[in-house]
């Protein structure tokens, strides 16, 4: 078990790493697309639609890595008071009732929807918009899929410091 949870963690280390680059390359195209619309009064659909895209492939690739690293969003009101196996019950809960079957109604719901984009070539409606728009809804089942894997790591984590053997 702890063999999985830490290839899982390294493969999520590493996707994560490289999904990163996204956000260098998001903060360059902003400033690209500001520098354009005030000093030039020139503004492109297809800049703003790739700003929208890169942002939402950050959120939805990096959401495993963020989770990995316990920087997700959590109301800490009691968690942070929690003894260390108060908080892998806490965690392992959530898991499995919450976290594994959201992501697994995700990747249902959102692989049709991908197909279907890929089957007509989906593209944006707006002139000058991206042309592969197909491309950007897949992203949301293999989002989901990372964040599945993660939660698996983090499920068996929590099971064994429960178990009073952790994984590190």
């Amino acid at each position: 078990m702890k063999k999985l949870i830490q290839y899982i963690n390294q493969f999520t280390e590493k996707t994560g790493q490289w999904v990163s680059w996204i956000s260098l390359i998001l903060v360059v195209l902003i400033g690209i697309d500001v520098l354009l619309r005030y000093a030039f009064s020139w503004s492109s659909s297809a800049n703003q639609e790739l700003e929208w895209h890169l942002f939402a492939t950050l959120f939805l690739l990096g959401s495993a890595f963020a989770l990995k690293h316990d920087r997700h969003v959590r109301v800490d009101v009691f968690y942070s008071r929690f003894s260390d196996s108060k908080k892998a019950w806490v965690n392992l809960i959530g898991t499995l009732i919450f976290l594994i079957p959201f992501c697994l109604v995700v990747i249902q719901t959102s692989i049709p929807f991908a197909i279907d984009a890929w089957e007509i070539s989906e593209s944006s409606p707006e002139p000058g918009g991206l042309p592969h728009r197909f491309i950007i809804k897949s992203t949301i089942p293999v989002g989901a899929l990372l964040l599945l894997i993660q939660a698996v790591s983090e499920g068996l984590s929590s099971l064994l410091i429960i178990l009073n053997r952790p994984a590190e």
